[in-house]
Order: C-alpha cells, then sequence, then structure tokens
C-alpha cells in the first residue's frame, strides 16, 4: 500500500532578511524529532524565501507611473501597489474591479503578481509589502545543496505558493520552486488499466505535494512554513517547478 506522511515543522522562527533557512529547517527537523533519509521531500513556503533574500518594498518610496495610475483607478487598488505588480509582471491578462490578473516575469499566470502584505511585519509604520523570491528554482535548488551538507542526506525541496484557478474558487498550494523532485511526470505512451496508451497525461507532481504540504503549513496565523514529506518515490527525471508553467502558445484562455 503506496503512503505519504505530511509532517508541518512546528517552531521555525519569523524569518529576517540575510537568515540562513537551511539551518532554521534542518533545526525544526530536529526539534520535531524526524530523522531526515534520502527521498524525503521538503515542501516550503516562498514567503519566508522572499524574507530571507529581503524582497521587501515600502510602497511610499514606489512613483507610480501614468499607466499604474489609470489601472489602479480601474481595478481599485493603490495606485503604489500597481507599480509594483506591473515592474513584476511582463503583461496585464485580466483586470477589473477588485481583480488584477497579471503574467509574472517568472511566466507564472496569478493575481497581483503574487505580492502580499499577510503575515509579514510592517515597521516602523512602513506600508510595507513582499514579492515573489528570486529565482524559486535556483532557491530551491541553494536550499537542497545547504541541506545535504548540514543533514548528510539529500532531499527534495518544493518551494510553495498559493494560487487561485481559472473555473474554480478557493486557493491550493502551487510550486513556483523545487529541485531533486520531477515537478512535471510526462505520462504519455505510458499503459492505462486497460492497455491503451496515455495520450495527453502530464502529472503535477510538484503541485500535488505542495497542495498536500499547505494543509499542514495553513495560509493564515498558523506559522508553520515548512513541511516534511515521506513516503513520494517516483523513477520520473527530476524537474525543476518551471517545466509547470505552460507555454504561451500552448494557452488555450489568454
Amino acid at each position: 500500500m503506496s503512503q505519504l506522511i505530511c509532517t508541518g515543522l512546528s517552531g521555525i522562527p519569523l524569518v529576517e532578511p540575510g537568515d540562513d533557512i537551511a539551518a532554521l529547517i534542518a533545526g525544526g527537523l530536529d526539534a520535531g524529532g524526524i530523522v531526515p533519509q534520502d527521498g524525503d521531500i521538503l515542501v516550503i513556503a516562498q514567503k519566508i524565501v522572499s524574507k530571507a533574500q529581503g524582497r521587501y518594498v515600502d510602497l511610499a518610496t514606489v512613483t507610480p507611473g501614468p499607466e499604474a495610475i489609470a489601472l489602479g483607478h480601474k481595478v481599485l487598488r493603490d495606485p503604489h501597489l500597481v507599480e509594483m505588480i506591473l515592474a513584476e509582471s511582463n503583461a496585464v491578462v485580466k483586470s477589473a474591479p477588485n481583480l488584477l490578473v497579471v503574467e509574472h516575469r517568472l511566466g507564472l499566470v496569478m493575481a497581483n503578481a503574487g505580492i502580499d502584505q499577510s503575515n509579514i511585519t510592517h515597521e516602523h509604520d512602513l506600508d510595507r509589502v513582499l514579492l515573489l523570491p528570486l529565482d524559486p528554482d535556483g532557491a530551491a535548488a541553494q536550499l537542497r545543496q545547504s541541506l545535504a551538507a548540514l543533514t548528510g542526506v539529500h532531499m527534495g525541496v518544493i518551494i510553495a505558493d498559493s494560487f487561485g484557478r481559472p473555473f474554480r474558487l478557493g486557493v491550493t498550494g502551487v510550486a513556483i520552486g523545487a529541485a531533486g523532485v520531477p515537478a512535471l511526470v510526462d505520462m504519455v505512451g505510458q499503459p492505462d488499466l486497460f492497455g491503451r496508451a496515455l495520450q495527453v497525461t502530464e502529472l503535477a507532481i510538484g503541485d500535488e505535494l505542495a497542495a498536500m504540504a499547505s494543509l499542514v503549513m495553513g495560509q493564515a496565523a498558523e506559522g508553520c512554513p515548512v513541511a516534511h514529506v515521506r513516503g513520494y518515490r517516483s523513477d520520473a527525471p527530476e524537474r525543476p517547478a518551471s517545466a509547470l508553467v505552460r507555454p504561451r502558445e500552448m494557452d488555450r484562455f489568454r
């Protein structure tokens, strides 16, 4: 019988710019009595990666341009915030009152370019926002390497965020960065239960693991930014989370 065990790591302190996340996670594993094994997977909230990278912006320092002012009026958002959303984006996909969906510079189609004000400190009354991490796949690879040096084992790493989806209500965890895992698995040509070759099936393993982990990590004040997953095994080749981004020429919704 297949079995996946997902455990949230409690006791991870609030992350500040420059913090060593790998060391914090290694401490969390030890505090939770988890002895890491090769093949384990760590799912890490993108927010703590962004915090460690110092991806804060004080909106008071942002000067909105004409496009941000006009778009802010349309979507009922602060033009300073809209300016930052545009700066982090390749294109606006959909805009309407209280809605701004963009193509992020990483290719991710998402609301507000992933810029967030929740679960961050607002020191000295600064109107701060937090941007997505720089190079999430690269950050995942660096964390994996650092964790291997600290623990002596090779674990997969997924950096997860919460996304809405077309035609579905609510948000779910998705992988925006990954290393040491097959974030996307191509099943085309493999037989189904009755021997018929699959024609188009691809498995978003990175997203499925991120969604499972989000159930124990939470979305609000739970204070659990890391989950440890044990039991997932695959012979598929490792692929980064960027492999999950649908190429524009294959996009049927824009």
